[in-house]
Parts: structure tokens; sequence; C-alpha cells
């Protein structure tokens, strides 16, 4: 690619600004330590004006691209596309739903709800929850977008996600007994 890009006479910053990513994102495309997205190949084979399987392989070939092979890859690009732009709705909706509960925690907190009556404060434990796996769903959502997610990940992000909202949930717990005035390892509120 480094080749390709020289030939034409292009910096990194350049091809970059032309295919709408950052310098360091070409950078590692020629380092050979990522990948172009499937439509970005299909872009980048018809600036450069060579096969696909060239790019796809690092090596340069005399024959033109097969037009079914061109339309049958510009339909999978697409496809990623259309994907990409499923998981920023997602990405949009759990972001959205995460800052809503929080953002209706910080309204009990501040009106200081939680003493009128106890039910707001099992509604704030509920939204404290709420507003952690939606935050947490946001950032695996993201990292399917960038990439960064494989399926050992995604797993790791929920079992993450359960031990902090089990921790979470028994942390609340004891300070909602305490607030109760039951004692726990000699601690209570007066």
């Amino acid at each position: 690619m480094r080749e390709l890009r020289t030939e034409k006479g292009m910096t990194q910053e350049q091809l970059a600004e032309k295919l709408n990513v950052s310098g360091r994102t070409v950078s590692r495309w020629e380092n050979g330590n990522n990948m172009p997205d499937l439509s970005i190949i299909v872009e980048l084979a018809d600036f450069y004006d060579i096969d696909i399987r060239e790019l796809l392989n690092g090596e340069r070939k005399s024959e033109e691209m097969n037009e079914d092979l061109k339309e049958t890859l510009e339909a999978v690009a697409e496809y990623s596309t259309e994907e990409k732009k499923k998981l920023k709705k997602e990405l949009t909706t759990y972001t959205a739903s995460s800052a809503l509960f929080f953002g209706l925690l910080v309204i009990i907190t501040v009106l200081n709800l939680t003493r009128v009556h106890s039910s707001f404060q099992i509604f704030a434990n509920f939204l404290s929850i709420m507003g952690l796996v939606y935050s947490v769903t946001s950032v695996v959502k993201l990292r399917q977008l960038t990439g960064k997610m494989n399926k050992k990940s995604f797993n790791n992000y929920i079992t993450i996600l359960l031990i902090i909202a089990a921790v979470f949930v028994a942390v609340a717990i004891f300070f909602m007994f305490l607030a109760e005035g039951v004692p726990f390892f000699g601690w209570t509120v007066e």
C-alpha cells in the first residue's frame, strides 16, 4: 500500500484526507497492523486502479479486475456499511438510555428524594444498575463498531459487567440496611 501511495505522489495525510480517515490509520494499514474496511478497500482499488485481490494479497498482478467480483465486493461493502449504521444506531440508543438513567439518579440525589420515601432509594438503586448496564453495553457496541470486539472479548465484558453489578447491588443493599438502622460490623447510622 505504501508503494501505491508513493507512486501517486501522496503523503499519508493526503491519502487519509481523501478517505476520511486519520493519518495514523493509513500508517497502520501500510505497516500491516490493521486492514481497511471492505468499503475502503474497494475505494482504494478504484483509486489506485488495481484489482482488489492485489490489495488483499499485497502483490501486484497485471490482469484487470473481474467486473462480477467488483460488483460482489461492492455489495459486501454496502452490507458492511449497513451493519455499521445499525451498530451506530444501537450505540446511540444505549448511550441515551444510560444518560437517562443516570440523569434521573442525579435528580433523585440532588432533590434528596430518598429522605421523602424509602421507595425512592429502591428506584435510585434500580437506576444505578440500569445506567451501569447500558453504559457497559454502549462500550461493547462501540468496540464492535470499531472491530475490536471478538467473542472472547465480549464474554469478558459480560463477566466483568455481572461482577460489577453484583458488587454494586451488594454495596447498595449494605447501605440500605445501614440507613434502616441495621448494624453491620459495628457500623450504624444515627
